[in-house]
Formats: C-alpha cells, structure tokens, sequence
C-alpha cells in the first residue's frame, strides 16, 4: 500500500491580507504560518515519510522545514508550484479584478479550461503540469510521501486523483496546512481524509 500525505503551505501575511500571490509573488510564512509548520510537525512526525516532495516557492519549503532535518530524500518540484495568477498577483479585491477573476471561475466550472489571466495560466495549463507530474509520481518507489503545494495546486491535483473533472474545483477545501490523505490499494487511488486541520485544534 502507498500513501500520499498532501499539504497546503502555512500562512503567510498575503493569505491574511486577501492578497494574490500565486506562482509571481514568492512569500515567506508568517509567525502564525510558523506555528501552524510546528504544530503539523508536532502531530505527524512519527510518520515515517520517505520522501518529501515541495513546490519551488518558499513557502513551501518552509512549511515542512521540520521535516527537512532529517536525510529523507527531497525533490524540490517546479511543476507543483502555485498556478500564475498574471495581473491579479500582489493586489487585493479591486473591483475589476474581482470581476475578472469570477468570470473565469464560472467558465472553469461550465468545462472552458483555456480562460486565464492576463499574463497568466489556464486551467488546462495546470491540470498538464499536474498530469505529467502525477505520472511521474506513480513511477516513484515510496510507501510514504509528504507533498507540499498550494491552494489552487491542490484543488487540481485532488481532482486528478478523484478523476473528477476540473470544473469541480472549487468543491475541493484548502485551508492553510489542510491535509489531504491518500491511498493506493493495486491501482485505485482513494482519498481518506480531506481538509484536515486537527492538529491545529489548540489554535481555536
């Protein structure tokens, strides 16, 4: 049996301020961010990973750190970093961009996976990357992988795995180090836990 531990980065203070940040802007977690790393730590350490696997931006890298002590063999992995958000990156709920980034939500769900950003990626843009990581990843020997990725990443991915289509993204959950777990028994890929923030339960 393989399992697949997914995770989305801490916070940082763009997330808090409803700040874009996709793949341009590369941000650094802040002190709550760090605790929520710790505390992810804290409750899976024990897990044995043998291997750990995080997208090029440091929030990533930094969400995991912990774990990273140890000679765990690492892939620092481009095609899993954040989908480029174009002109939306580094700005906050302008109305016309509000209204730009909705209108190509809506045609991502109704099945038009070639809307973007200005100067950004489309959906089919990542769902290709995904994909041709994910086949690289069913190639991998591990028993036990730590991913590390971002939120709209992690929305796609967990739609592979479940062989959804893309349009159904937004039903996907991706709080700051939510936790998806996967398992592979023969072929068949199932997700047993999705969104998981219990060992952020001392934070509330």
């Amino acid at each position: 049996m393989k399992e697949i531990f997914i995770l989305r980065h801490g916070e940082t203070d763009h997330n808090l301020k409803g700040i874009v940040q996709g793949s341009g802007i590369n941000s650094v977690l802040n002190s709550n961010g760090l605790l929520q790393s710790k505390l992810f730590y804290d409750s899976h350490s024990n897990q044995n990973f043998d291997i750990f696997i995080h997208s090029n931006l440091i929030r990533t890298e930094q969400t995991i750190q912990h774990f990273l002590q140890y000679k765990t063999p690492r892939i620092i992995e481009e095609r899993i970093r954040e989908i480029s958000w174009g002109e939306h990156e580094g700005k906050a709920g302008e109305p016309e961009l509000m209204e730009k980034y909705y209108k190509i939500i809506n045609a991502w769900q109704k099945g038009d996976y070639t809307a973007k950003p200005h100067n950004g990626e489309s959906a089919q843009e990542l769902g290709n990357r995904l994909n041709s990581f994910l086949d690289d990843l069913e190639k991998m020997d591990f028993s036990k992988a730590l991913i590390c990725t971002h939120g709209r990443t992690l929305r796609a991915m967990i739609c592979l795995f479940k062989k959804w289509p893309l349009s159904r993204m937004e039903e996907v959950g991706h709080n700051n180090t939510g936790l998806y777990i996967l398992r592979k028994n023969n072929t068949e890929w199932t997700v047993v836990r999705e969104n998981d923030l219990t060992h952020l339960e001392c934070l509330k």
